[in-house]
């Protein structure tokens, strides 16, 4: 059997010719296909506006610095998640809280929010970050109750989750990014997301205010629109209004990026295909512990088990050609965040899972022969 890998992106003719046509036009970068992208991925979500960047730490980042993130505040997020997740608040000075996981979802409890809420007598935390990790879509609604009950602003962190969702109390499917309930909702389109560009990251938010501030800090704070402009001499003319950054994303990713769009939903209906086949494969078997399993609005981009003896599996994997991988290093236990007072056995439901968690291979172009030898190394190595 070739190399099975984890995730694996997806580059058909179409998205060579659409790279290939942004490449012999006047266009590299900061070209019409930008706006094109912006303006279909908002209309994928359910968005009022959508900003295109470089990366989706950049756009985390952007998030923070928008929200008015400062040295003194502190923001809430989930240790199972990647670290940019977390960084983007220090990048700001600000301070991460940890709180742990619910140990059936994966995703951040809000229950232990809300007892750090609680705790904070000085009203220093002042915004929540929740993940939706390995493509399950946050209870966004929920969340928003609680920030609304505690004066605090929520970035979604939807980069596993394009085109998922969750249904409200009053039976309503909100798409994940849609803006509904989050102040900004940010996505990744590295090679082994949904969409890939490569690089590159999208904002999204129905509100016209913080959208039009991400607009002018992607480009190192330069405003060119003469009504805004301080002084005026002339139409060469444009002003550095605040501290910016360059987090633009290129033309031809776009390209890609809106090629990649069109068959998204293709693409998400392939991954809920192969979480029944896992789902149904695993089913009543004991070294199982826990796994993804079917869930509504699940946009599957990794399909996780918790399993016995998980650093034999993941080597029998590799032995097997089957290049798996652990989602994620607890956050919090990074050496990096221990030296804020961090330590093992502080978020226990996050520990166990990182000692038990595999995520298998999952992407649109796994075969069902490719999937089968996969379930079958599994069972092999446990029986």
């Amino acid at each position: 059997m070739n190399k099975i890998p984890y995730g694996r992106q997806s580059i058909t003719q179409d998205d060579i010719d659409a790279v290939v046509n942004v490449l012999q036009s006047d266009w590299l970068t900061q070209g019409p296909n930008i706006k094109s992208f912006e303006d279909a991925f908002a209309n994928y979500v359910d968005a009022k506006y959508a900003v295109a960047v470089s990366n989706g730490t950049a756009a985390l980042h952007l998030n923070a610095i928008a929200l008015g993130v400062k040295p003194g505040d502190k923001v809430i997020t989930t240790p199972i998640t990647f670290v940019a997740s977390a960084n983007c608040v220090r990048y700001c000075g600000g301070e991460v809280i940890f709180a742990d996981i619910d140990p059936e979802t994966y995703l951040l409890d809000i229950n232990k929010v809300r007892e750090l809420l609680e705790k904070d007598r000085d009203h220093e935390i002042k915004g929540i970050i929740p993940v939706n990790f390995a493509g399950r879509v946050v209870d966004m609604e929920a969340f928003r109750a609680l920030a609304d009950e505690f004066n605090c602003w929520i970035i979604e962190d939807a980069c596993h989750s394009p085109g998922g969702s969750f249904t409200s109390s009053v039976d309503e499917k909100v798409m994940s990014g849609s803006g509904k309930y989050a102040d900004l909702s940010i996505f990744s389109f590295h090679p082994v997301k949904h969409i890939a560009a490569g690089e590159g990251g999208m904002v999204t938010t129905n509100d016209e205010t913080l959208y039009k501030e991400i607009l002018n800090l992607r480009t190192h704070g330069i405003q060119q629109d003469a009504s805004k402009k301080i002084e005026n001499h002339g139409i060469w003319y444009y002003e550095m209004q605040e501290l910016g950054y360059n987090y633009r994303l290129t033309d031809f990713q776009s390209a890609l990026g809106l090629s990649q769009l069109k068959r998204a939903d293709k693409g998400l209906g392939k991954r809920r295909e192969l979480a029944v086949r896992y789902e149904k494969a695993f089913d009543g078997k004991t070294y199982i512990k826990r796994q993804s399993g079917v869930v509504p609005g699940h946009a599957y981009h990794l399909y996780v088990v918790e399993v016995e003896d998980r650093p034999g599996l993941y080597t029998h994997l590799r032995e097997n050609n089957i290049f798996a991988q652990i989602h994620y290093i607890p956050c919090h236990l990074m050496p990096y965040y221990k030296q804020f007072g961090w330590k093992e056995g502080d978020l226990p439901h996050a520990e166990s899972y990182y000692k038990q968690c595999i995520s298998l291979p999952m992407f649109p172009t796994l075969t069902d022969n490719e999937q089968d030898f996969v379930i079958k190394k599994i069972d092999e190595f446990y029986n």
